[in-house]
């Protein structure tokens, strides 16, 4: 079924992108394995017995994943079944000349009047949030049928993309220049709308205000202070929501703050054993959606990243986004949105920012609130927010 999406549209003048297909070594696969046996968990303690995860994942939770995890997760049907989609890989080469490597995932339309989408993740996501999107796309149309170009890109040091330099710092404005060149290399740059949650809603919101090829912008991820004049008032449900954020506020945002103050430090220590990865990553996971998310689907984001050594590479976003005393891209009059802006809420985001406070951040013309659904939509929800996004883009849209 890959074949069927993969032609780039006629306009595309990347003259070096290559097919990519997943494909790890068995050694490494087996070091991963090797590596789990040999991970020390912890003594039993209070905080690491308490079922409601109030002081972070269990340990019983941590050592059944582990077993899991070595003796049964199947790496080799992961890599099948993403591998059943279009990827490549293109050099993108920046303005200071540096060359980034970046690979995507894409299903491309025939239709000469194809809408050209850019879906961005976050962290701790990867390319692997919107498989199940895509996979409602290509099996509800042909590529002659298909309304979009869909373009998934793995942001710079994730997954298999290139990591950030390491003479200059590196921040999303430069994500964004780089994946707005790789959609204009695609022959897209006549126009898209791109769509993100987490860290990729804050690179819409760039690519929308600092690059003229994006032309619309719909997040599901707007995590700002309390303006002092919002545009409207609250639902029930968005009171609800404040409740949650200022909780994560005050007791389950300091992962963010050590990602921002010292990445390095959890760089190194999540680096050095998958254990110590899973569990950082899987509380995330755990904590952000509504309900649970299946263990192989967890392990699955546990194992790209360690198989492809990117965690420590993840992490540069938070020292622009949490560092104390910034000023985040959301809240940032720099980054206000005067194009079509729509945004989605859903009531188990780690941060559900409520409809009035999102209005004073841009153009707001379309909002949809959900009864149900965390902070990843796309794997928790992608029905839900597949529509969101197509109704958005009908809306918005003139060719």
């Amino acid at each position: 079924m890959a074949a069927k999406f993969a032609s780039p549209p006629r306009g595309s003048t990347l003259t070096k992108v290559t097919p990519f297909t997943v494909t790890v070594t068995e050694e490494a696969v087996q070091e991963l394995r090797a590596a789990i046996a040999h991970s020390r968990l912890p003594p039993v303690t209070y905080e690491g017995i308490q079922q409601d995860r109030k002081y972070g994942i269990t340990r019983d939770w941590l050592e059944q994943a582990g077993v899991f995890w070595r003796n049964k997760f199947d790496w080799r049907a992961c890599e099948k079944h993403m591998n059943t989609f279009p990827q490549f890989k293109a050099l993108i080469i920046d303005d200071d000349g540096k060359e980034y490597s970046i690979h995507f995932a894409a299903l491309f339309s025939k239709k000469a009047d194809a809408v050209p989408v850019m879906l961005l993740h976050g962290w701790p996501g990867s390319f692997l949030e919107f498989l199940p999107i895509m996979d409602r796309l290509r099996n509800s149309h042909t590529p002659e049928s298909l309304p979009y170009h869909i373009v998934v890109p793995s942001l710079p040091g994730y997954g298999f993309s290139s990591q950030p330099p390491l003479d200059s710092d590196f921040r999303l404005e430069d994500v964004a220049r780089i994946l707005n060149r790789l959609m204009v290399s695609l022959g897209l740059g006549t126009g898209y709308v791109a769509q993100g949650g987490d860290i990729g809603s804050k690179v819409a919101r760039i690519l929308a205000v600092d690059h003229e090829n994006c032309k619309a912008v719909h997040i599901n991820f707007c995590i700002i202070p309390q303006p002092e004049t919002p545009i409207g008032t609250l639902s029930e449900p968005e009171k609800i929501g404040l409740e949650r954020t200022a909780a994560f506020k005050r007791m389950n945002s300091s992962y963010a703050l050590q990602h921002a103050t010292k990445p390095s430090t959890i760089g190194l220590v999540l680096s050095s054993s998958p254990l110590a990865l899973l569990a950082w990553v899987a509380e995330k996971f755990l904590d952000w959606t509504d309900e649970d998310l299946p263990l192989e689907i967890i392990l699955e984001s546990a194992t790209l990243y360690w198989l492809t050594n990117t965690i420590s590479t993840s992490l540069y976003p938070y020292r622009q986004l949490f560092t104390p005393g910034v000023v985040a891209v959301h809240e940032n009059p720099k980054w206000y949105i005067t194009k079509p802006f729509g945004y989605s809420w859903f009531p188990k985001e780690l941060a559900p920012i409520p409809r009035s406070w999102v209005a004073t951040t841009g153009k707001l013309i379309y909002y949809r609130q959900h009864n149900s659904g965390g902070h990843f939509a796309a794997l928790e929800k992608p029905d839900v927010l597949l529509k969101d996004l197509e109704d958005f883009i009908s809306e918005v849209w003139k060719p």
